[in-house]
């Protein structure tokens, strides 16, 4: 509601050009409402908007835009004013706004940035993709371990203001080394004449520039840090990582992990942004998989036609059977995958886990066939015998179901293979598979069929 009365009011002023109350409505308002705002306007409103803003803050708008609406903005400046976004921009963002844009974009607005950004932008782009290196920040506040607390206090006003965050400061050594922190606190609070090496926090938890940037949002969330520093091979700081990208990335990671989870090559654009024959190419090559795959229940079924003519009754119930196997699965795999992704569960944790699921299978195999004996007894009129083939292969596909729901994904990771990929499509038609087979080899038994 307060963000139609705040689009209300920015349209009003906009529409009567009043454009100085527009300039100071805008200063007022948060970076990231600034541009939520405006990317609810028409495109050539929009651009009016973003030409209004100071410059101070133009640069922090930009970076919360989506990448449609930074690229309609720089193609619509100047090449001058285009550079000198990209020099007020964070090295991070600018070098995630770069490598969505086109390539001879990117040649003009670094030909046209300055010299700085360009070694920091470069820097950041030739790590690989999905690594730490790739998305930490070259812009913190190093300090040296010689420096006196007054120093160290006088650098900070002088670099601070470009800095990604100053709550915690990084002591190098004359190599350029990681030797410790400093919080900002324990500054203002120590003596001016205390030496930054004696008041230091040696005991420094860095990430590895390759680190892959998954195992760096872990670390995060292992130690609780705002900030964590960034070290090559021979522990010389060269970034920064904060938990604002750190956030990003858990949102990345997980929309990657739904969509391999739902047999979908995972896809680094948004929805909206993906055209259908894009979205086509992501989705094929696993529905052709699984159809192709599927057609091992088609098999088993056209084996035991003759059975299924002697006792129709069994028709109506596989569409049940594959379905609560395939639900129970399922189930298994998403706690087992996230269990792994967590580093709660590990390979020589598999009897435990077995033993976990055989138990709940149990339970819950028991409970949905005693529910469907009761069903099929009372309310469907089925024959005893029938009912009965029905319900133990219901509790034989939970069991089933539960135990390669498990199993796959721990397999999958022991080998090498990503354990989403190894969820809901294969557990699903190796489940349908098993039930099957279960049901018509007890039918056989019991039906002497």
């Amino acid at each position: 509601m307060e963000e139609l009365k705040e689009l209300g009011e920015l349209v009003e002023l906009l529409t009567s050009k009043q454009y100085t109350k527009l300039r100071q409505y805008l200063a007022e308002l948060n970076e990231a409402d600034i541009a939520s705002l405006m990317e609810e306007l028409e495109e050539e409103d929009m651009l009016k908007i973003f030409r209004i803003l100071p410059k101070d803050l133009a640069a922090d708008v930009f970076s919360y835009l989506e990448v449609e609406n930074q690229q309609l903005i720089i193609t619509s400046m100047s090449d001058k004013e285009a550079a000198n976004i990209i020099d007020n921009l964070m090295a991070d963002d600018a070098a995630d706004f770069l490598e969505e844009m086109p390539a001879n974009i990117v040649k003009k607005l670094l030909a046209n940035a300055s010299t700085e950004t360009r070694r920091d932008i470069n820097h950041l782009l030739r790590y690989p993709e999905d690594s730490a290196g790739s998305i930490m920040t070259v812009e913190y506040v190093d300090l040296k371990e010689s420096l006196s607390v007054k120093q160290a206090i006088e650098r900070i006003r002088k670099v601070g203001v470009d800095s990604e965050t100053i709550n915690i400061c990084y002591v190098l050594d004359a190599q350029r080394k990681l030797v410790g922190t400093v919080a900002l606190r324990y500054l203002l609070l120590s003596d001016g004449d205390e030496i930054i090496g004696d008041i230091m926090h040696e005991n420094v938890i860095a990430i590895n520039t390759l680190m892959d940037q998954e195992e760096a949002a872990k670390q995060f969330k292992k130690y609780d840090f705002t900030a964590m520093p960034v070290v090559d091979n021979e522990n010389r700081l060269v970034g920064i990582i904060t938990v604002d990208d750190i956030v990003d990335i858990m949102e990345e990671e997980t929309t990657e992990d739904m969509e391999k989870m739902a047999a979908i090559v995972p896809s680094d654009k948004p929805y909206m942004r993906t055209s259908v024959f894009e979205t086509f190419k992501k989705r094929i090559p696993w529905l052709l998989l699984l159809m192709v795959s599927a057609t091992f229940t088609s098999a088993i079924l056209t084996s035991f036609e003759a059975s299924l003519s002697v006792c129709t009754a069994l028709v109506a119930f596989i569409p049940m059977l594959m379905d609560t196997g395939g639900n129970a699965g399922g189930q298994a795999s998403v706690t087992v995958i996230r269990g792994l992704s967590l580093g709660e569960i590990t390979y020589r944790d598999v009897p435990r886990v077995v033993w976990k699921e055989i138990r709940v299978a149990v339970l819950c195999g028991g409970v949905l066939s005693a529910a469907n004996f009761a069903k099929l007894m009372v309310f469907d009129r089925t024959g005893f015998s029938v009912a009965l083939v029905v319900c133990l292969t219901l509790l034989a596909a939970v069991l089933m179901a539960m135990l390669v729901g498990c199993l796959l994904p721990i397999g999958a990771k022991k080998i090498g293979f990503d354990p989403a990929v190894m969820a809901s499509p294969f557990i699903t038609t190796i489940v349908d598979a098993l039930s099957l087979l279960v049901y018509f080899q007890v039918a056989k038994i019991i039906l002497r069929i």
